[in-house]
């Protein structure tokens, strides 16, 4: 696998990663970590990310002790004399990572913050006044930027309870109170494909449903509030997304089965309901394969009779990908850019 432009941009200052008790946060799932072994095959490299899916990419490279969670907390009581933070798509997920790390590392630690240039990451400076003593660019390339700060040896106790954000909505006589961590999607407020999905689910649902790339529950629990004798099961790849669901369920009295699957590897079983506002971005790149992966292969988990319902920009041709792999599928709105689509076996 080759190397993405922000580890390139790392590996040309490899000077900068020779450290006893390195600490990778987000790394992306390429060869850096093989690299950063080969040039300092005695150093105790750890990877922490909160994506499933590079999780399970950089387990299976035997390079490094690797966590997922929504936050981190390494069985490895030796602290960290390094940390690289890949600069998140969000400046509220990054001073998050940040406040998360500072219990785990040593009073002279290094940071380098590493990203491409459109992510934000030249705001690395001013977003680290609070961490770091200072924070300046060491280097730039592929329209990426590379900072190096020092750790200021301010250690606070991190709580995450502190960094969920709630706000309330009310949908068709439904009310009910979201809850978020940084960098999960709708954050803030309800946003316009998830409204029209919520619109134009199946009258009647019961039995069980898959609510997949759950994202902080929304769906899950507008579902559960309306029809209280089914079972939820929520499904997402980011660990910031899956404690953002778990609260919001818990908040609004309701239960579910809450589980990190890289699409559909963790799934098992079979549902009557399926429903999804799958992402199409990676990152900061359009990315449509876990999608179509997801749709191509999703028929071996609908119960017969069962259904699937979609929302998804309406440019995107996921109709003929359900029709070709379920049965044929419906547009049933086709709404302020979205369009919803259902098929029933």
């Amino acid at each position: 696998m080759s190397l993405s432009n922000p580890s390139q941009l790392l590996l040309r200052n490899i000077d900068l990663l020779n450290a006893k008790n390195p600490l990778l946060i987000n790394p992306p799932a390429d060869q850096l970590t093989r690299e950063i072994k080969q040039h300092y095959s005695d150093t105790k490299l750890s990877c922490f990310t909160f994506n499933y899916a590079d999780y399970c990419y950089l387990t299976s490279q035997n390079n490094a002790q690797c966590y997922f969670a929504a936050d981190y907390q390494p069985t490895n009581a030796n602290k960290h004399d390094l940390a690289v933070i890949f600069f998140p798509k969000s400046k509220h997920e990054f001073t998050y990572t940040l406040a998360m790390i500072t219990n785990y590392l040593t009073a002279d630690a290094k940071v380098l913050i590493v990203g491409e240039n459109k992510s934000g990451v030249k705001s690395a400076t001013k977003l680290t006044t609070s961490f770091l003593t200072h924070c300046e660019k060491v280097d730039s390339a592929r329209h990426c930027s590379l900072f190096l700060g020092d750790f200021n040896g301010i250690i606070k106790a991190f709580d995450m309870a502190q960094w969920f954000k709630n706000y309330s909505l009310k949908l068709n006589d439904i009310e009910l109170t979201i809850s978020s961590l940084p960098g999960v999607f709708s954050q803030s407020e309800l946003d316009v494909g998830t409204q029209l999905l919520l619109n134009n689910l199946p009258y009647k649902m019961h039995n069980e449903v898959l609510d997949f790339g759950c994202g902080a529950g929304v769906i899950s629990a507008y579902i559960g509030k309306k029809h209280p004798n089914i079972k939820l099961n929520l499904l997402d790849v980011n660990a910031l997304a899956l404690k953002s669901a778990e609260k919001t369920l818990a908040i609004n009295g309701l239960q579910g089965d809450v589980f990190a699957s890289d699409s559909l590897n963790n799934v098992s079983g079979k549902y009557q309901h399926i429903v999804a506002n799958p992402p199409f971005h990676q990152g900061f790149k359009t990315h449509y394969a876990a999608t179509e992966t997801f749709l191509a292969n999703i028929k071996q988990h609908i119960k017969n009779s069962g259904d699937i319902t979609i929302v998804a920009n309406n440019f995107l041709r996921y109709q003929p990908i359900m029709e070709d792999n379920i049965a044929k599928t419906a547009k049933i709105m086709n709404k302020n850019g979205f369009a919803i689509y259902r098929c029933q076996l």
